[in-house]
């Protein structure tokens, strides 16, 4: 049996605001446990797991926070065009930074982006409307 991709993880700054972050967005977490772990079962079988860069660094002492942020882009989809925009206002206004505010995609899609709180790229999108 060949392996199965079943996780996206990410190493995060601060636990708490990036759980509010995707809990804005309608991931559900169960509470943290080791100090700094927490996961979310997503639809299709995968999970979002959250660590901390010090749960990182217990068991990788050599780790370092990349040079750069985004180094992963996650997608929510949403029901409409216009809760594209309803989400991206909703999390502008509760200060995250917005990457592209909403836009009529030439490849037929409602599409903004927003940054979670260690710069990784969120973007939202759902299908224009005919």
């Amino acid at each position: 049996m060949a392996p199965q991709l079943n996780v996206i993880g990410l190493v995060v700054s601060d636990l708490d605001a990036t759980l509010t972050f995707y809990r804005r967005l309608g991931v559900e977490f169960g509470e943290p446990v080791g100090g700094g772990h927490c996961e979310a079962q997503l639809p299709g079988g995968f999970r979002l797991a959250l660590d901390t860069e010090a749960v990182i660094r217990s068991f990788n002492p050599e780790w370092q926070r990349p040079e750069s942020s985004g180094r992963i882009g996650l997608a929510f989809g949403c029901a409409s065009p216009a809760e594209v925009d309803a989400v991206f206002s909703a999390l502008i206004a509760a200060g995250y930074h917005g990457e592209l505010k909403p836009f009529d995609a030439p490849w037929g899609q409602r599409y903004a982006t927003v940054q979670d709180p260690d710069g990784n790229g969120v973007d939202l999108y759902a299908a224009l409307e005919s």
